[in-house]
């Protein structure tokens, strides 16, 4: 039993002596949880998506068009916009204004009231609402949302369609006698101010509470489904109605960049084996700088990096019919991009690392914080703010935003600038910290 525990002792020292394993046991596991505690809403008080960047058109003089505005900007799922921004000069924003800024991304949802809000005859309340559903997860909720915000008005809007309808078919005069009778009526029955009773059903107000709110599980309808009856919502997808197959789309980049970090990193850890073997002697005694074992090491990732993109992407061709070949220069521009950021990303974890051990441990740790938080897993939206901020220092969520740029959106060159020109810029930031460190890491021991 003694030689036993002796093992156990010596086995549990080498574990702890061993950082990569400590990491991979203990660190990672506990940063995912909490990232995703956030995502699920075990870390804050309010689950769900966050700041999402939503237009509002309102052309309706209706005061209830209004409430409906007001709630939308205060619900915290929601960042409304209703006027120019970028410099412009400041306007509210218009019908016109949102299927151009839509397209270049500016915000994936829209709502409009238009003029008509309340049928000029008959009953009835008249909506719209824009989209760019990039995200399948992040779409069923935002749409599910501004149903609820926009049923919540429904019962005051529809209160004022059946005003509305009775003055045009009986007359006004008729239509006041009847709710001063209908006025009467509930105060002597109820109770209450008669003045202010007959106030609330002229205006459309008659109490019907939470009808447009309130769910029915019966598939006969209910409340809920007599009010959606009445309601009239015109939806139009702006961005994405060509895309052949939209579910695997929306998913490819995600996983096709946390892949390429994880083969990327493995062919910068080389580097170690390279060392063992007595490689590093042989070349720098020769006229070979540090920089440039590092500079080859990089291009020999990015040829390998855009390969690997390249073979995925024609992968989903072929299982899914993703379409490739309408926009493919700029594709494999995205890629190119993508590959160098990637491969500087791995270049910088072998210059900090002190073994093949370490690098290992440290490149799972942050390509999985990094896909993450990038977006590779779920909506960035669905995180607090904070690390929605978070997400654009990655590699993953500027490498995504170019893949559905070009498959989603079909961007052209000149609008994939800002994106291919971050992800330059963080290949450019990266390699230069990895140069620096590496030329002052000890080679030989």
């Amino acid at each position: 039993m003694r030689t036993i525990l002796t093992l156990m002792r010596k086995d549990f020292a080498n574990f702890f002596r061993d950082r990569t394993a400590v990491t991979l046991t203990f660190l990672i596991p506990i940063v995912l949880i909490y990232i995703f505690g956030f995502v699920f809403g075990v870390n804050r008080k309010d689950s769900g998506p966050n700041g999402i960047r939503l237009a509002v058109v309102n052309e309706s003089s209706n005061p209830v068009a209004k409430k409906i505005v007001d709630s939308l900007s205060q619900d915290k799922a929601f960042h409304v916009v209703t006027k120019t921004e970028d410099g412009q000069p400041e306007r509210l924003l218009t019908e016109a204004d949102l299927r151009p800024l839509m397209r270049r991304d500016e915000f994936r949802y829209a709502v409009i009231l238009p003029k008509d809000l309340l049928a000029e005859t008959g009953i009835g309340v008249h909506l719209k609402i824009f989209s760019n559903p990039r995200n399948e997860i992040e779409n069923q909720t935002v749409q599910g949302l501004l149903q609820r915000n926009l049923f919540a008005s429904a019962p005051e809007l529809l209160g004022q369609s059946l005003q509305a309808s009775a003055r045009q078919f009986i007359g006004d005069a008729r239509l006041q006698k009847f709710n001063d009778q209908l006025a009467t009526a509930i105060a002597n029955t109820f109770g209450g101010d008669k003045e202010a009773i007959q106030q609330r059903i002229a205006s459309g107000n008659f109490g019907f509470g939470n009808l447009g709110g309130s769910s029915s599980s019966s598939s006969g309808g209910g409340a809920a489904d007599f009010v959606s009856r009445l309601i009239h919502i015109d939806t139009e997808q702006v961005v994405g109605q060509q895309v052949k197959n939209p579910g695997a789309t929306r998913v490819v980049g995600g996983w096709a960049v946390m892949f390429l970090l994880f083969a990327l990193s493995a062919s910068a850890a080389a580097f170690f084996n390279e060392k063992k073997a007595g490689l590093f002697i042989r070349l720098l005694s020769a006229p070979v700088h540090r920089s440039q074992l590092l500079w080859s090491r990089f291009g020999f990732g990015v040829i390998l990096g855009l390969f690997q993109l390249t073979m995925l992407f024609f992968a989903g061709y072929l299982l899914y019919g993703i379409d490739l070949f309408s926009n493919f220069v700029n594709l494999l521009l995205v890629c190119l991009a993508a590959a160098m950021a990637c491969t500087a990303v791995g270049m910088l974890l072998a210059s900090l690392s002190p073994s093949a051990e370490a690098a290992q441990g440290l490149s799972s740790f942050v390509i999985l914080v990094m896909s993450a938080t990038g977006g590779a897993w779920f909506p960035v939206s669905f995180m607090p703010e904070f690390m929605q901020h978070v997400a654009k220092f990655t590699v993953v969520y500027w490498a995504m935003e170019g893949f559905a740029e070009v498959l989603w959106s079909h961007l052209s060159f000149v609008d994939l600038l800002p994106t291919l020109g971050v992800l330059l810029g963080i290949s450019a930031g990266v390699m230069a910290l990895a140069i620096w460190f590496f030329k002052r890491r000890r080679l030989f021991e």
